[in-house]
């Protein structure tokens, strides 16, 4: 199949006149009991990227920690199971928050357990039209990918990582480069969104365009690093860039945050939080260019 290699875009610009609904308005849909932390990176993240409103929306007990942990994203509570997991009956709750946000964030740290699963695929099902960026225990819920989850209207961003990534295709972990993005490519031109597959030179593809990423570093295979991911990635849908280049762009950015803490922190402590810490430089670096 021929694809077209493709470049990292340039960061979008800031309009003088821009306010916070200009930006775009995030919403996460993340967290759970003993995995409040994702919600956290993922909130936090979108709002390093340039978001102009992150909503967090987050099982009912996790809630105000995750409130607390940052101010700069407003959270909600959701009807929940006993368990400290999204409930299968509140999906139309995230629905009705969905409907108002530009783009939609969903995995970090919800839980594998069935209620879960139906939760997530009720939610994608009644968001016709919408953008979802779909990372770690999303993914899990589609996993394996069928063929009929394609007629879908929703446009969806997967981010797995290689593991994640053989669970979707029902096939071992691709080993090599030019595996790798064959199976990408492939994979992504049969379901027909954007396929971000993680690890050393990410691939970025739609199935019609390529990009392998060139920046980031071992440290960075530590717990959270995903969830940072999926909201750089939000982010930048919701500033307009097209879903695809949004994720050539997360993917770079991400890298290089990790290439810039691991240059201070070394590659060994480098955690998930210094990715946030280091965003901030990566940004000013592509300000330059406008």
């Amino acid at each position: 199949m021929s694809v077209t290699v493709r470049n990292v875009p340039p960061l979008p610009r800031r309009a003088p006149d821009g306010h916070k609904g200009t930006y775009g308005k995030v919403l996460v849909v993340a967290g759970s009991r003993g995995m409040s932390g994702a919600a956290v990176l993922c909130g936090r993240a979108a709002l390093r990227s340039g978001a102009g409103v992150v909503q967090v929306a987050c099982p009912a007990e996790v809630q105000p920690v995750i409130a607390t942990a940052y101010p700069g994203y407003t959270t909600f509570a959701i009807r929940q199971h006993a368990d400290g997991t999204f409930g299968d009956s509140a999906s139309g709750e995230v629905v009705e928050l969905a409907r108002a946000a530009d783009v939609v964030a969903i995995g970090p740290g919800l839980g594998r357990d069935d209620a879960t699963v139906i939760f997530v695929r009720r939610v994608l099902a009644d968001l016709p039209g919408a953008t979802v960026v779909l990372d770690a225990d999303g993914l899990f819920a589609l996993s394996p990918f069928r063929d009929d989850f394609t007629k879908r209207t929703t446009t969806l961003v997967l981010t797995p990582h290689p593991g994640e990534f053989a669970r979707l295709t029902g096939k071992p972990v691709p080993i090599g480069d030019r595996e790798r993005e064959d199976q990408a490519v492939d994979f992504a031109s049969r379901f027909g969104g954007v396929l971000l597959l993680k690890g050393a030179g990410t691939v970025v593809t739609d199935g019609v365009n390529v990009y392998r990423n060139t920046t980031g570093n071992p440290g960075m295979a530590t717990g959270g690093s995903g969830d940072v991911l999926s909201g750089i990635i939000a982010a930048l849908i919701g500033q307009g860039l097209g879903a695809f280049d949004s994720a050539v762009l997360s993917a770079w950015v991400h890298g290089r945050a990790g290439d810039l803490g691991a240059a201070v922190l070394g590659q060994t402590a480098l955690n998930a939080t210094d990715l946030l810490d280091y965003l901030p430089a990566v940004f000013k670096e592509l300000e330059t260019h406008w």
